[in-house]
């Protein structure tokens, strides 16, 4: 299934492959909590920017193994690429497209106490 999606002014523009029915990953880290980012992880191959690149910003923090890209327009982060899954990214479910009619799964995600979270992530998240 073919989703679309993007940041609030619309420079920032994307498309994504997914096979419902869909997880998401509800993050209480500070970044997470503080932007209401739910993640809907995408392979990078099912991935595709469709335009915008030159209006991401790029921000690290802590182990700055993760890259959270915003728009420099509107400062949405659409997508990202989580430390959790560097094979994918993570695209922020709220910024799909209206219409796509999905109805996701919520699985709660301990980012607080990353380490820990990540091992039971390993034990129960299919493979991306």
């Amino acid at each position: 299934m073919r989703l679309e999606g993007g940041c609030h002014c619309g420079a920032v523009r994307f498309a994504v492959e997914v096979e419902p029915p869909v997880e998401l990953l509800d993050c209480n880290c500070s970044i997470c909590a503080k932007s209401g980012l739910q993640h809907l992880i995408v392979r990078h191959q099912d991935f595709a920017l469709l335009c915008g690149e030159e209006a991401l910003q790029s921000y690290r923090f802590g182990t700055r193994a993760a890259e959270h890209l915003f728009c420099k327009t509107c400062g949405i982060k659409a997508f990202y690429q989580p430390r959790s899954h560097p094979g994918a990214w993570s695209i922020n479910f709220r910024c799909l497209d209206p219409g796509h009619g999905l109805e996701p799964k919520v699985q709660s995600f301990d980012g607080r106490n990353w380490e820990q979270a990540r091992a039971l992530l390993d034990q129960t998240a299919r493979p991306t």
